[in-house]
């Protein structure tokens, strides 16, 4: 029996070898079992993905930092965090000269590398907060391409909380000016005889109903408090039925650990998490966003809120958007708002979503209202938004077909779209095995396309600025092991590579011995190996306009096991044949279809000596050999030129 197939689209990436059985669902028909080093487009098609240009060698260094910097569209950065040290790349050049010193990055000695991995920013316009809980909250400021300040915050009136609380029953009466608000409290007797700042913060309880922050001292036998927990009334409280608890100190300092995520929202700065306090948020004063001074709790004054539930919730990350999200190690929550009102003391309240959990070191990314995020142990990718039939905030999992591609990611960034002809793209980089599982989101047609990036070497981090990608990719040259920074470009078809116009030859000193490709003028040269210094590689011809030389990389996409709807029931097992395969191409130069390779060139005088043209089309490929029992195409591509793939129409042979 013979029977025509037509795959229109590889809308569902590379999909689980777990539903491999589920030849009921329609992403199994758009899917793919195997997508390397291809990326997902919106129209359906797949196309071969971005090169990488080398940029800058980091060897010396082994952990890595990408942090995007957008003070505006025209002047954007992408900082790389080292070991006591922060590189500064505009446009993917490297700034020399940093604040006149002669070095071509800015010194951060308070930076160790094991802060590296979590590591947390926020940035409002030209300022930059990092925070680590082993790092003293720090500002870096913006002040022109090549000057830099990077000090401690300033930070006024830190948080107190009772660490090592020390009660007391001073002998005297206490008198109450009012019982809620600001009161002024005076005893009979000249009790309070410490240093005025030893009071502040510190806390009196009145039996049996009443607790006092001490706000300021007046004299021995005054003192200013703010009610937190208002009186019955006014009456003199006798010695024995009012405590002083002091052991009152800052939230945050070098013995108690510094906050571990920030961000700005509705005119508060908000940390999330210290190391000592990981369950708890605070919010500065409105629009003084260094200052989180408690006050006596009006509307504008600093908050504070401590997650209280029955697990351990340590927070990971806080993010802004119409409402503040909040994830912690052991669940999301969302501060509640109601209707358009702010945040205020009196409201500040921190409720449970759901329970999947964050994992902590990996960024956290906004995309069009959703929060993406990957769950604690790092088994699933997923969003976190507000869904209208549950009223309420609930976890999407974009990862549910492809989750064997999740492994031990330790990086995330995203790319938005800039034009109809892109989609969302999502970079996770998996510590495992140094790959990169690249997501493909169009969330107006809930596409969401899996397919991996594979180099020769390992991705450590990915960055995005702006619709820039870089990544820091660990290679071994020359026995070596080396650390460079690279940019995806859409123009270039290989690996840390170099590119550039008229020319004959070209130094590579980063790749020594190793291997490479040349793209010259359109032609694929023979690959030559770098020699030791001066590392010149010459061309067969002269460059007239353009060359690239770099590391290459093998395109692969196999499609799931066939299984076409038929009356008489599923052809799985039995065995097959692919006779024939009608490749639907765009603006293409080379591909094989089954190991065959496909022919792009055209005999006849008027092609010799010209590049491959790009070829737009249906490529026909016959002859096809060998029988299994999946009947899949194989397409690969060794050569480094272009090649999109937009559908597939093959007729098969089924039947022993």
């Amino acid at each position: 029996m013979r029977i025509v197939q037509f795959q229109t689209n590889f809308s569902s990436g590379e999909i689980d070898p777990l539903l491999r059985s589920r030849t009921d669902l329609a992403q199994y028909q758009n899917g793919l079992e195997t997508a390397k080093n291809v990326l997902a487009q919106p129209q359906g098609g797949i196309r071969r993905r971005d090169g990488l240009k080398f940029i800058h060698d980091f060897t010396g260094f082994t952990e890595f930092k990408l942090i995007p910097f957008e003070f505006s569209t025209n002047d954007s950065y992408t900082l790389v965090l080292v070991e006591q040290r922060i590189y500064i790349f505009k446009a993917g050049v490297l700034q020399t000269n940093i604040n006149a010193s002669g070095n071509d990055y800015l010194a951060a000695s308070v930076i160790t590398s094991g802060m590296l991995d979590e590591i947390n920013y926020t940035q409002a316009v030209d300022t930059l907060i990092l925070c680590h809980e082993d790092l003293r909250t720090q500002r870096l400021v913006r002040l022109t391409d090549t000057a830099w300040l990077l000090e401690n915050l300033p930070i006024a009136n830190i948080p107190a909380y009772a660490w090592s609380p020390v009660a007391s029953n001073p002998a005297a009466t206490l008198t109450p000016s009012s019982v809620a608000g600001n009161i002024t409290v005076t005893a009979s007797a000249g009790v309070f005889t410490g240093s005025a700042a030893s009071y502040i913060g510190q806390h009196i309880y009145i039996n049996p109903f009443g607790t006092l922050r001490i706000i300021e001292k007046k004299s021995n036998t005054i003192l200013k408090c703010f009610a937190e927990v208002g009186l019955f009334n006014t009456d003199a409280v006798a010695s024995g039925e009012w405590e002083l608890e002091t052991g009152w100190e800052d939230s945050w300092s070098v013995t108690r650990g510094w906050p571990r995520s920030a961000t700005f929202h509705e005119g508060r700065l908000y940390f999330g998490g210290s190391k000592q306090r990981q369950n708890t948020i605070w919010g500065s004063r409105v629009i003084d966003y260094f200052n989180f001074d408690l006050g006596t709790a009006l509307d504008d004054e600093a908050v504070e809120s401590t997650i209280n539930t029955d697990q351990f919730n340590a927070i990971t990350h806080i993010v802004s958007g119409n409402v503040m999200r909040v994830f912690t190690t052991g669940g999301e929550f969302v501060v509640s708002q109601d209707g358009s009102n702010p945040i205020t003391p009196a409201s500040f309240l921190v409720r449970p979503q759901t329970r999947l959990g964050s994992k902590p070191g990996v960024p956290i990314e906004d995309l069009n209202g959703a929060v993406v995020f990957v769950q604690r142990q790092g088994r699933s990718l997923n969003t976190f938004q507000f869904t209208d039939t549950s009223a309420s905030y609930a976890v999407q999992p974009l990862s549910v077909l492809s989750s064997h591609l999740m492994k031990d990611p330790i990086d995330l960034a995203i790319r938005r779209a800039t034009s109809t002809d892109e989609t969302d793209t999502i970079y996770l980089v998996n510590g495992d095995d140094g790959t990169m599982t690249v997501y493909s989101v169009l969330a107006s047609q809930s596409v969401v396309a899996a397919t991996e990036f594979i180099t020769d070497g390992q991705f450590i981090a990915v960055g995005v600025e702006l619709s820039d990608v870089y990544t820091i990719v660990k290679r071994t040259v020359n026995a070596s092991v080396k650390y460079f920074f690279e940019k995806f470009d859409s123009g270039t078809y290989l690996d840390s590579a170099l590119s550039g116009g008229v020319a004959s030859s070209v130094n590579v000193t980063h790749l020594e011995a190793k291997t490479v490709q040349i793209v010259r003028d359109g032609f694929v040269e023979s690959a030559q190996t770098v020699p030791a210094s001066p590392y010149t590689i010459t061309f067969e011809e002269p460059a007239t306009a353009s060359y690239q030389v770099g590391l290459n990389f093998t395109v692969t996409a196999v499609t799931m096991p066939a299984e076409p709807k038929l009356a008489s029931g599923s052809v799985q097992g039995v065995q097959k044949r692919i006779l024939q395969v009608d490749a639907l191409v765009y603006e293409s130069q080379s591909m094989s279809i089954n190991g065959q390779e496909v022919p792009f060139v055209e005999f006849g005088t008027e092609v010799l000596d010209a590049p491959i043209s790009e070829f737009t089309g249906t490529k026909t490929v016959h002859g096809l050999l060998g029988f299994s029992r999946t009947g899949q195409i194989t397409i690969t591509q060794t050569v480094p030129l272009k090649l999109t793939l937009l559908g597939l129409e093959y007729r098969m042979s089924v039947g022993d």
